[in-house]
C-alpha cells in the first residue's frame, strides 16, 4: 500500500516577499481535532505568524485557524499558540542561530 502524496495546505507568500529566507525547515504542529479538519478545508492563515522559543521549545504564534463549523464540542481559540514539533538536535541548531 502506498502513501498518499503530501499536499501543501498553506504557504506564507508575504514572508517570502518581505524577507530574505536563508533556510527552511519542516516541522509538525500540535493541533486539536477540530483544527485538523479546518486545516484540511484550507481555513488557515499564516500571514501574521512567527516562531519563538519558550522554555526550550519552539512555538508558532499568531497563526489563525478558523473554527470548524461541524464540531460538536468546544472550539479552541483560533489564534492560540501552537507547539512546533522538531527533533531536539534541530531545536538546538535553530536556537544557536537565533
Amino acid at each position: 500500500m502506498t502513501n498518499p502524496p503530501i499536499r501543501v495546505v498553506t504557504n506564507n507568500k508575504k514572508a517570502r516577499h518581505d524577507y530574505h529566507i536563508i533556510d527552511t525547515i519542516e516541522a509538525g504542529i500540535a493541533l486539536k481535532g477540530s483544527e485538523v479538519k479546518s486545516i484540511r478545508e484550507g481555513k488557515v492563515n499564516l500571514q501574521d505568524a512567527y516562531a519563538r522559543f519558550k522554555k526550550g521549545e519552539l512555538w508558532l504564534i499568531g497563526m489563525h485557524i478558523s473554527p470548524y463549523k461541524q464540531a460538536a464540542f468546544e472550539q479552541p481559540d483560533p489564534r492560540r499558540d501552537r507547539k512546533l514539533l522538531l527533533h531536539k538536535r534541530e531545536l538546538k541548531r535553530l536556537f544557536r542561530k537565533t
